[in-house]
């Protein structure tokens, strides 16, 4: 394994008890992200998506690892699964991207609210590697603030119909199937998720993000639809239930970003460290000058800040998931994320800037590790909440619910 995922695997250990399954799924985590380097890189520069990416991580048993093994996963608990992310991390965010809307936001939501028919026809499929899943909320004027979503539905007869487009949405022109979001056309405080296969008449994907900063390797499309119609059996979380759902599904896909960032960070220290002891300038390694050893003493510091936020986030996840009734635990379990996420993207962005610096010229291309890093990382801080809305749910955490800066 890498050296510095290894050794936070040895300093959780030294805590918490991995069992033989456990270590057994870390390795083959290790095992996939060495796999997927070198088609990573090249995709990269040529600037298209991996097709790669669920070969590989269906391959190694990633893929489906957080899964109850009722369906056919692994059964890796929240601190596990928190491990995979992180040394996937490493490779930059456009991997990360597409196993954490396929894990996080596809996969645990179906294994959270789905039916038992609808476990059995999308999640155990997924864990084979057969299905390919997207999580539809965002829309153009539906950020921040997905309550304003404008796509709609319809009940006739015993079917749903959708209208209306999705916008940035990860896995989108890949995926088989997609979480889509709507509001009631009849009531637009109605709101109800639905499960889409990407083949219905009259979706279509008219868009895909090309043009972006980073995640070259992930894809980013613009679902429409356009009278799709949807049976009641997919109907995801029952009718007036999409918020709930929405927002448990963000704490997951939070909970992905902050374990990607702290792989980023890795990554970032791995290649300054190499860099310092090779180039030579001014007559010496530039590890030698005091102030690229600065920059690589302040990337080694972020490291381990952001480290254990994501790592108590998990464990107090794992508690929840024991206990889902239990309204303070889930509370603080909000707070405990969404102060993991921003701390670890935070310094995941700020380690690559500095990465970027102790490169030099080079470090300005994404021929370079940390020139792809430093684009990835930067939309750490927007998806899955910004960092001002991270801002305002850790103050609400610390004020309390009467001091809610948004509805």
């Amino acid at each position: 394994m890498e050296e510095l995922f290894t050794q936070s695997v040895k300093d959780l250990g030294s805590m918490y008890h991995f069992s033989r399954d456990e270590l057994e799924i870390l390795d083959d985590a290790d095992k996939a992200a060495e796999e997927l380097s070198k088609s990573e890189f090249e995709h990269y520069i040529k600037r298209e998506v991996n097709p790669d990416h669920k070969k590989v991580l269906t391959k190694h048993g990633i893929i489906g690892a957080s899964v109850d093994k009722r369906y056919g996963g692994r059964g890796a608990n929240p601190l596990v699964s928190v491990l995979v992310k992180e040394r996937l991390g490493q490779l930059g965010m456009g991997l990360s991207s597409f196993i954490n809307v396929q894990m996080f936001l596809g996969e645990m939501m179906i294994q959270r609210w789905g039916t038992d028919d609808q476990k059995e026809r999308y999640l155990r499929p997924a864990v084979r590697g057969e299905k390919i899943f997207a999580y539809g909320l965002t829309e153009l004027e539906a950020g921040s603030d997905p309550s304003e979503m404008q796509t709609t539905y319809e009940k006739r007869g015993s079917r749903y119909i959708l209208n209306g487009s999705k916008y940035l949405i990860t896995n989108g022109s890949i995926a088989d199937n997609l979480i889509i979001f709507a509001r009631s056309k009849d009531n637009r405080d109605e709101k109800s998720a639905f499960i889409v296969d990407s083949k219905s008449s009259g979706f279509s994907i008219p868009m895909r993000m090309e043009e972006k900063i980073g995640l070259f390797t992930s894809d980013t499309a613009m679902p429409q639809m356009d009278g799709v119609e949807v049976d009641e059996a997919d109907v995801f979380g029952g009718i007036g239930n999409g918020m709930h759902v929405a927002y448990s599904g963000l704490m997951n896909g939070r909970m992905g970003v902050a374990s990607a960032s702290i792989g980023v960070i890795e990554a970032c220290l791995n290649a300054v460290v190499e860099r310092a002891k090779e180039r030579i300038q001014h007559g010496k390694e530039i590890g030698k000058h005091q102030l690229i050893q600065n920059h690589i003493a302040e990337i080694r510091q972020n490291l381990e800040m952001a480290r254990w936020p994501v790592y108590f986030a998990a464990i107090r996840k794992a508690e929840y998931e024991a206990d889902p009734s239990n309204e303070s635990l889930i509370n603080e379990l909000d707070l405990r994320i969404s102060l993991a996420k921003k701390i670890a993207s935070r310094l995941a962005f700020e380690s690559a800037d500095r990465a970027v610096q102790v490169f030099g010229g080079f470090g300005y291309s994404i021929l370079s590790p940390v020139g792809r890093l430093f684009c990835d990382s930067r939309v750490a801080r927007i998806y899955e909440g910004t960092d001002e809305i991270q801002s305002l749910k850790i103050a609400e955490g610390v004020l309390g619910k009467d001091f809610k800066a948004f509805r």
